[in-house]
């Protein structure tokens, strides 16, 4: 009892204490008011914080903030996403001001690698970036026509002028032996990654109905994407950029960024454009005067004085009078693009979002009812909270793609058709078939090739901060790939006198799914103390891709009105079906040190599995160290007044690829196409090798940054070296096998190397006058080092080391023979016989160097922008590919130049109706020889725009209207219509020309 009652007489003691330390914690509590500026403009969303503390407040519309602070030496955070982040220390004020500057400054430029974002000035590697103020209201179905040219390195061609055709990118050049037509897909295609999500590695599959209106059966990845939704992109070059992204990034990465919503005020953009586009640079064709000419002459030389029956354009059946320019009809039209994408955006300092809609069509230069259309939906939402420990990031984006083309590139056939050819209509309105004299070409053309993706594109991204520096990631992404294809046989498609109805009639449908998903949790820490800072990050990724194919043939309709209903055939047979699973599986780590902001270091680690092959090879290791000194910092530099910056970095790693299609090491079959005692027969496609491994390229690179006189001027100079081993290719076996090659790693060693130099310049920066100027060259080389018995093997035609990969082996051209009117080749070994071993002149078909000059000029609401782009390359011309002189069909007028005892200095053999076979066999020589290969120098007006923004008052509203061209001018001495682009049968791309309105409100 005593001792309970002592315990109670410390009760009025322990209260004085409580109530004397609550006095005193009182006591340092107090609330400081203030206002928050920028440019003496109040900022709305601003954070403000105690440093140590967790109560957080926000500034209102007119930069106001009230917070209650703990303590004598607070420090308030000023925090906000487009501004600097601002400390100031409170002391004994009980109002505190902060101004806060734009965080977006030259030096200041963050740029996306991927797994984690890096300030320009701090990269130790090479990457390179476009933004949307680069690539904005260009004429453009796919962003990658708007990036031609603008990046050093980077090599884009465009495989077809028809909408929805591909793109050929290169990234410091081709890592890979294997080709389009040896492999069947690019394997030296770089990594499309779109806001976190890769897109689905390649699918070897192809259901074969579009291969002869679009190049190689392929469409690009990046069709489907809106380029208004765009807010930049990255692509990773060297192997400090690219090794995070293990052996997806071995042929360099693409990253696309979308755009994100604004703090502020809810703000809405309209942007709507027409264009009209036309077949450039069209050449001039004979007329039938002197087409006929030509071709009596070529009959005359054969020794043919009594035309063959079905020589209609001269034996009299057609008139000798009439002409069409059958170029102009086919590829000479116009066609019409139109686009309009509408978007809203807005949000607070916690919350983002933005939402966008857009559709587009576009018709062909071709005759006829041909459409492309576009329709794209995306969404994005930030949040982040208000303590800024956790931040979710969604972003969906869905498009929707449907493309009817004819069944083959018009281009194709105009060129077999005579320029007195009848008429392709009737008086009636029906087809043309003259008496069975002529094919009609629209005919054909109405087998009908039809098209539909529908694409969706979903990302979300969790960052939690456990405790200070220490943060833990979340990236998810699913992405829905589906193609249908189809191509229609109707009975129109035959001549009606040969009494073909609908049973002939035939639908061949193709469908390609595939559906990708990718997990990848992450750990992130970050660590400053004094002059040093550590950033980490260890991750993980777990990929998964299913991809099932499968094509129909429908026969046997009882009507063409029921063509496109597959139910409506008597019989349906499946032509192919497969299915593919790809797993990919990968554990990664980053380490970057930086002392006093002036040294870098960047190790990264990489080990992927991939299901592409055996248990033996399935797991390689890759990694890459880059290190950057920023040499303006030195004492020894500081004192050189005119240099602003200058960093020096190098980088050295190892990546690999799998770029080989599904199941290439196992055994497999083919269903045999037939049937015995109704069961299916199989057939051995494949051998098996459990050796089958990764394909490494080990990449070198040193690069100098520097930039002089305030800003203005900017320099990037980079030499890289790519070496690419453990070639994915197949082997050549013997025919007695029963196999034309084994699927092995060939001991054969690529080469890539080159110098980029970049140069960005601000010439005038006035408030009413601004001019800035960009330029970049690339100087590549592409070369195989080593080939083992390469002299014995199968690809001794295709190859030569020491030689580009991209060469073509050819005869010697001497000319024409003053007696005989042929073409001449080069007898080399003296032999008396003209074949393979003739061979000895090397054509390397690759740009000796490229690059490209843009400018901005801005004269207060008016703004100029042009690209110009340059290339001397070595590519085949116009002869490699078209038919001997005399020949049926729309010819150029430069082969009027052919020889006579008359003009015997002429270009071109004596022209042959093809029965003479000295003189086809002279032509086909001609075809493979050096004749057929020029070293053109080109220079095109890639893109061009003029805007004007109209002055509004009182009122909110940004209006803008712009003209916009792309491919505008060609300025070659190139033999042939554009150097860049030589597939034969296919369109180029087109001259379009657009204008448009932009509203923001």
């Amino acid at each position: 009892m005593k001792k309970n009652l002592m315990c109670l007489s410390y009760l009025p003691i322990c209260l004085g204490l409580t109530m004397l330390v609550s006095s005193y914690t009182y006591g340092q509590q107090r609330t400081v008011t203030g206002t928050v500026t920028s440019n003496q403009k109040p900022i709305e969303g601003v954070w403000v914080s105690q440093e140590g503390r967790d109560t957080v407040t926000q500034t209102n519309a007119s930069g106001n903030y009230q917070l209650t602070i703990f303590g004598e030496n607070a420090i308030l955070i000023f925090r906000h996403p487009l501004y600097a982040e601002t400390r100031v220390t409170v002391g004994n004020q009980n109002a505190i001001n902060a101004s806060l500057e734009k965080e977006k400054q030259i030096d200041e430029v963050v740029l996306n690698a991927g797994y984690y974002k890096v300030k320009e000035r701090e990269s130790t590697g090479s990457i390179a970036k476009v933004s949307a103020k680069e690539i904005e209201n260009q004429p453009v179905n796919n962003v990658l026509s708007a990036v031609q040219g603008r990046m050093a390195g980077v090599n884009i061609v465009q495989n077809s002028g028809t909408p929805g055709g591909g793109f050929e990118v290169q990234i410091r050049g081709r890592n890979s032996l294997r080709t389009y037509l040896t492999a069947g897909y690019d394997a030296n295609a770089p990594l499309y990654v779109i806001d976190g999500v890769p897109m689905p590695s390649l699918n070897e599959y192809k259901a074969g109905l579009t291969g002869a209106v679009l190049p190689y059966n392929d469409t690009n990845a990046l069709n489907s994407l809106n380029p208004d939704d765009i807010s930049s992109i990255e692509v990773l070059k060297d192997a400090d950029a690219t090794a995070i992204y293990g052996s997806r990034g071995a042929n360099g990465v693409v990253l696309i960024t979308t755009k994100r919503g604004n703090v502020g005020r809810t703000l809405v953009k309209i942007n709507t454009s027409y264009g009209l586009g036309n077949y450039a640079n069209l050449p001039n064709v004979m007329n039938t005067q002197d087409y006929l000419k030509m071709r009596t002459l070529a009959f005359s030389n054969d020794g043919i004085s009594n035309y063959p029956a079905n020589a209609y354009d001269v034996n009299g059946r057609w008139d000798k009078e009439r002409f069409t320019d059958w170029q102009k009809y086919f590829v000479g039209n116009q066609a019409e693009q139109t686009d309009t994408q509408i978007s809203v955006s807005g949000g607070n300092s916690n919350t983002r979002f933005t939402l966008s809609g857009g559709h587009r069509e576009e018709t062909t230069v071709f005759p006829g009812s041909y459409r492309y259309k576009r329709n794209t939906v995306s969404a994005n939402t930030e949040h982040q909270s208000t303590d800024r420990k956790l931040k979710l990031t969604f972003t969906g984006y869905y498009s929707m793609e449907d493309n009817t083309l004819p069944p083959s590139d018009f281009k194709s056939i105009y060129g077999n058709i005579a320029p007195n050819a009848p008429a392709l209509f009737t008086p009636e309105g029906g087809y043309n078939w003259e008496g069975g004299t002529f094919v009609n070409p629209l005919a054909i053309a109405s087998q009908t090739v039809t098209m539909q993706g529908r694409n969706l594109n979903a990302n979300f991204n969790g960052q939690y901060l456990l405790t200070k520096g220490l943060s833990i990631n979340l990236n998810a992404g699913y992405g829905y790939y589906d193609r249908a294809e189809q191509r229609i046989y109707p009975k129109t498609y035959y001549n009606p006198a040969s009494n073909i109805g609908s049973e002939r009639s035939s639908l061949r449908t193709g469908s390609m799914v595939n559906r990708n998903w990718i997990l990848e949790p992450q750990l992130n820490y970050e660590k400053k103390w004094g002059k040093h800072n550590i950033n980490t990050l260890i991750g993980s990724s777990f990929q998964d891709q299913t991809s099932n194919n499968i094509t129909l043939l429908g026969t046997k309709f009882p009507s063409d009105e029921l063509i496109y209903n597959l139910a409506s055939a008597a019989t349906v047979s499946v032509v192919s079906s497969y299915q593919f699973h790809y797993r990919y599986q990968a554990i990664y780590g980053r380490l970057n040190y930086s002392y006093a902001d002036t040294y870098f270091i960047n190790l990264t680690a990489r080990r992927d599995g991939s299901s592409r092959f055996g248990e033996d090879k399935r797991f390689g290791n890759f990694g890459a160290v880059g290190g950057a000194w920023i040499l303006s910092k030195e004492k020894f530099i500081k004192n050189i007044k005119w240099l602003s910056y200058a960093k020096l970095r190098a980088s050295y790693g190892i990546t690999g690829s799998d770029q080989i299609g599904d199941y290439q090491f196992y055994d497999t079959f083919l269903n045999s196409g037939g049937s015995y005692d109704n069961s299916s027969g199989l057939l051995p496609s494949r051998l098996f090798n459990k050796n089958f491994g990764w394909e490494t390229t080990r990449k070198l690179e040193a690069a100098l940054e520097w930039s002089m006189f305030q800003e203005r001027i900017s320099m990037i100079a980079a030499w890289y070296r790519n070496i690419s081993t453990n070639q994915l290719v197949g082997i050549p076996l013997p025919a007695t096998t029963g196999f034309a090659s084994y699927n092995a790693n060939l001991d054969a060693t690529v080469l890539n190397r080159g110098i980029e130099l970049s140069l960005q310049t601000a010439i005038l920066r006035d408030k009413a006058v601004k001019w800035n100027l960009m330029m970049n060259v690339t100087l590549p080389e592409n070369r195989l080092l080593r080939f083992p018995n390469l002299e014995t093997s199968t690809y001794a035609n295709s190859f030569q080391v020491g030689k580009s990969t991209t060469l073509v082996k050819l005869y010697q051209y001497t000319g024409i023979d003053p007696i005989t009117g042929l073409y001449t080749v080069a007898d080399q070994n003296k032999d008396g016989i003209i074949n393979n071993l003739d061979k000895t002149v090397v054509k390397e078909l690759q740009p000796s160097w490229y690059g490209g000059i843009q400018q901005n000029l801005q004269y207060k609401n008016w703004t100029l922008d042009f690209l110009f782009q340059f290339t001397q390359q070595s590519q085949l011309n116009i002869y490699a590919n078209d038919n001997y002189v005399g020949a049926v069909g729309t010819r150029p007028e430069l082969y009027l130049d052919y020889w006579t005892p008359d003009n015997p200095e002429a270009q071109f053999q004596k022209p042959t109706a093809g029965l003479n076979a000295q003189a086809v066999a002279a032509h086909n020589l001609f075809k493979q020889s050096d004749a057929t290969v020029s070293d053109s120098f080109s220079v095109r007006l890639r893109n061009a725009s003029l805007s004007y923004s109209i002055p509004m008052t009182n009122t909110k509203m940004n209006v803008k209207i712009y003209l916009q061209g792309q491919n505008l001018f060609l300025w070659s001495n190139y033999k042939g219509i554009d150097p860049e682009f030589n597939l034969q049968g296919y369109t180029n791309a087109l001259r379009v020309i657009s204008t448009g309105l932009n509203i923001n409100f």
